[in-house]
Parts: C-alpha cells; structure tokens; sequence
C-alpha cells in the first residue's frame, strides 16, 4: 500500500500548478510551460475548445429560436446571471446558472460566473487601460485601504510583455492619467465622438475622449498567425467565442502557446477543495481536488501554486484552506482575509441627441467606443468624495427604419434613406472605496454540491459612492447641454454590486504582513510559494478595467517564480 501512495504521488506531481484558466491563469500557464515547467491546469467547469466549442458563433439571427432573447422560465430560474447584459440566447451556454452553483446574499451582490476552459475570457468586454502612478499611489495619498507595495514603474515592462502578446487596439493618447502602451492600429472614432472631443479640447482642456483601448488584433498579423489568430473582423459576436481568435482570450492564445511547449497538463471538472499545507516544510505542498463529477477527492503536487479561480473563489479556497499553521484560512495572520473586498460602480448613465452633423451617419461595426479617462480628484482633492470615476462614450447616426404599410408601400418604406438625428450616451465606472465590512466569508452551514462551504458576500454601495454618481450625472449633464445635445436623460438603475463583474481585493498585496496577504510580488506573506495573481490580489480598484493588470502581475509573479525556485 505504501508504495502505491508513492506511486500515486508522483503521478500527480508537478513543477506548478495553476488553479483556473481564465484571463489570469492562462497567463501563469503559458509563462510557467514556457520557462520549462511541467504544469497541471487546474479548472472546475467543462473543457471548450477553441472554434469548435463556439456553438453559435456563425449563426444569422433567424437561427435562434428566440431570436437572441432569453425565455422568461430560464430568466426566472436564474435572477442574478439574467440580469447580465451578455446573458442572451448565443452566449447562455458560458455562464454558470444560478441554482447549480449557490451563494449567500448577506447584502445584495449579482455574481456573474463562467465555469469552463478560459472562464470569462470568452465574455469579457475586451477594454485594456493600463494603470498610472495616481492609481497606484492613490491608497497612500488619499488615505483609504494599504499603501501598494509598487509603482507604475514596477509593472510597466509587465504591460508592455502582455499587451505584445495579447494585441491591444489603441492610441498613443500622451495622459499622464492613462499611460500609453504597446499598441496596433486604432478603430476610429465617430464623427459624433470627434465633434465631441473638439468640444471638450475647446471647452474643458483637462478632460478628453480618446478611443478605447481593446485587445483586438488590428495589424501585424503574421506574429499572431503564429499563434492561430487572424485580424478582427468587426463582428461584434465577440459572447460566442470568436473562431478568428480577433480577440484576445485564454482559449485562443495562452493556452494553445503553453500546450504547444509539451509542458501543459490540464484536468477540468476540477473542483478546487484546498491548498494543502505542509506544517513541517513551512509551505505548500499541493492542492485537494474534487472531480465535479464522480465526487472523487485526488490530490495533486507540486513546488509552486498559482491561485488564479476569480477574485471571490479565490477567497474561498484560502478560507477554506486551514490547517494547525492556519485555523482561519492559508495566509491568513493578518486577519485580513476576504476583507476589504471592493468593485466598480456603473450604476449611472445618461443619453441625449444631436441634431447637428447631418452630412456624416455612421455604418459597419467595431468592438469598442469612445473612453473619458477619469478627471475628478487626479491632481488634488477637489470634491467631497475620494477617488473619481472613468466613463465609455458613444455617439452614432441610424436610419430610420418604417415598418408602416403593406405590399408596395411596404416596400418603398423599407427602402426610404432616412436618418434620424445623433445618439450621444455615456456610462459611468466609478471606483469604490475597499472597507472593513465589504467582506466574504464560508457560510458555516450552507455547503455546496461537493461538501464546500458556501460564499457568503457581503457588500453595498457606501456615502463615497452617492456623491459620485451625483457629481457624474451633473458633470456630464452639463457637458452635454454645453455641446448642444438635447433630449438629455440621466439614469440611476440601482442595480447591485456585482453587475460590474470586477470584484477585487481580500487578498490584497501591501507592505505589511499585518495589514495585507500578499507582498510586493503576489506571494502570501507567510507562505511564499503561493501566489496570487487575479483579481483577489488587488488593493484598491482604481477605474480602469483591470483584466490587463492582472495578466501583467501574473506574468511577472512567474518570472519571479522562477528566478527564485529552490
């Protein structure tokens, strides 16, 4: 029997082990294989292969039953993941559906789930601003959460080694705010959004609309045919999968690159138990796994670990992860753990029309808009709120479609060139302010399918977060009238958190082990051969979405890794 556990344990040993394989995990994977070691991917949902797990990426509109929309039963089967503005009939089958995978609602929170190879990279939104030296530095000037462990100086060659990889669309917009980055050719922007931009440039110096950065491969196509991937083709399908690879996703790129080294190893169905601490080697020595399946408990080996699950699992794997060393969780000395959780706030928008411009419309399609960096509070504190808010704008020309008539009349209706007037919108994404009380924890009742702990969420929108959307409603209403636009309509849906799904922090990086989990290269502070690089790691928010800094701290954890493995 002993010699089968030896037997068994090599097996199942390895140099790494990367837990999920979405944007950050995909990351870890292909530097880790490429540095030359063998790496078990770990991932809880079903395997999707590139293009030919894509089910609906060719399908024209009339093949859908319901032509995109979802059936009132499925959306009264699962509240939360319907509420999802992706969660339509082409894209359903990549999100994890609300009764198969419970939480607990200590305060309202829409937890938005995908649960197969490259997870959310499927659904992503694509946007890849790099952060600046005011996100870094804002805990420490403003005085909320811990002072982060690094500057933008630290993370910069990261981005550039990512967004090389990964292709990103965008323009060398020279804002000290918004650095600029290693970039393929632009989409363009409207004549709507150009006339916006003047306006603001003419009007309000300190504010701009450039084009939103995406990771979209807009030129030198043959470095990314050597990984599969060919221009985008301005679909706008990118929900289903894209079969060009025109976006970027772990699916299409990461891991293929990493199998192809003959290093990657990847089991799915994989349901991540606990990181098993070994109290005699002070460190990690594998990961508890429970096939989702069969309910078989396998554990796995390796001299490294790479947490990639999504910010709030992967709080849940360290809470759950105890031992003699960790009653309260892998890390977790400080007490720190699962707190200071916080999100964006996309809550407000508003809409308006222009009558102007008539000579321009707009036609064809691209996979992203117009982007207002963040203005408030960069330089100094000028508001009675901390931090600011970032924002997409768009402006766009239709014609107008008459369905009137029959026969003949009909037709020439539907044939008639006519335009209706410029439709101007914009949606807020504030940063929120990482508190004490905005916390996850293991319900101690509640279990899931497999014996887990269920994650219980607590958190809400705060004083902080009011007079933020009250100042970019009034600001941007102003700037609206201002540039002449009218039918100006300003929303606050109410929605709750989560609906942003960019959950950050509970494992956040800082200075000091009594304040913070990770230290200044994503390594639990007291148990070094674990690293954390998704969205659990971060400090703060900032407003900039935070995909690409993600993969730029998985890549550069590795590195780290690496250089420093015994």
């Amino acid at each position: 029997m002993a010699n089968l556990n030896i037997n068994s344990k090599k097996e199942n040993s390895y140099d790494a082990i990367v837990i999920g394989s979405g944007m950050s995990g995909g990351w870890a994977a292909k530097e880790l294989c490429e540095k030359g070691l063998k790496t078990l991917v770990l991932e809880r949902g079903r395997e999707v292969k590139h293009v030919q797990d894509y089910p609906t990426t060719n399908k024209m509109p009339w093949e859908f039953e319901h032509r995109g929309a979802i059936p009132e039963a499925i959306k009264k089967e699962n509240p939360v993941v319907s509420r999802c503005y992706a969660f339509r009939e082409d894209a359903q089958h990549f999100f994890v559906k609300d009764q198969e995978h419970p939480y607990v609602q200590e305060k309202p929170f829409d937890w938005i789930r995908g649960y197969q190879t490259g997870g959310k990279s499927l659904l992503w939104a694509r946007q890849v601003q790099r952060w600046s030296d005011f996100d870094f530095e804002g805990p420490a000037r403003d005085g909320f959460a811990v002072d982060w462990p690094i500057r933008y100086q630290d993370i910069a060659p990261w981005y550039s080694h990512v967004e090389k990889f990964i292709g990103v669309s965008g323009n060398k917009d020279g804002r000290d705010n918004l650095p600029d980055g290693e970039f393929l050719p632009p989409f363009e922007l409207t004549a709507g959004e150009l006339y916006f931009k003047d306006f603001l440039r003419k009007n309000y110096p300190e504010r701009e609309i450039i084009v939103a950065r995406c990771a979209h491969i807009t030129g030198n196509k043959e470095f990314y045919a050597k990984q599969g991937r060919a221009l985008c083709q301005n679909r706008t399908l990118c929900q289903r999968g894209c079969p060009f690879g025109g976006y970027f996703s772990s699916n299409s790129s990461t891991l293929p690159w990493a199998a192809n080294t003959g290093n990657l190893s990847m089991q799915h169905h994989a349901v991540v138990h606990s990181i098993i601490y070994d109290e005699a080697k002070g460190k990690a020595t594998g990961v508890r796994v429970i096939d989702a399946n069969t309910g078989e408990t396998t554990e796995y080996y390796a001299k490294v670990i790479f947490l990639n699950a999504s910010a709030l699992n992967s709080n849940l794997i360290l809470l759950n992860s105890t031992s003699n060393r960790f009653p309260n969780g892998l890390g977790n000395d400080s007490g720190v753990l699962g707190k200071y959780v916080a999100f964006h706030n996309y809550r407000a928008g508003i809409s308006g029309e222009y009558d102007g411009l008539k000579e321009y419309t707009t036609e064809g399609r691209r996979p992203t808009s117009g982007y207002f960096p963040r203005f408030r509070n960069v330089y100094k504190q000028e508001t009675d709120f901390l931090r600011g808010y970032a924002a997409g704008f768009s402006a766009s020309r239709s014609m107008i479609t008459d369905y009137s008539g029959i026969g003949e009349e009909l037709e020439q209706a539907l044939t008639r060139e006519e335009y209706g007037p410029w439709r101007v919108g914009s949606h807020m994404m504030g940063e929120t302010i990482p508190k004490e009380e905005s916390q996850v924890s293991l319900d101690p009742v509640k279990k899931d399918a497999w014996g887990i702990p269920q994650l219980k969420i607590a958190m809400d929108y705060d004083a902080n977060d009011e007079a933020m959307i009250k100042d970019y409603l009034e600001q941007m209403t102003e700037m609206f009238e201002a540039a002449g636009f009218t039918n100006i309509r300003t929303r606050d849906d109410k929605r709750a958190p989560g609906l942003d799904i960019h959950e950050m922090g509970g494992a956040r990086m800082g200075n000091d082990p009594e304040t913070s989990v990770l230290n200044k290269w994503n390594q639990i502070h007291s148990c070094p051969n674990v690293y954390v690089t998704d969205g659990a790691c971060m400090t703060s928010t900032s407003t900039q979405n935070p995909s690409l800094t993600y993969m730029a701290f998985a890549a550069r954890a590795v590195d780290h890794a690496v250089k420093n493995m015994g």
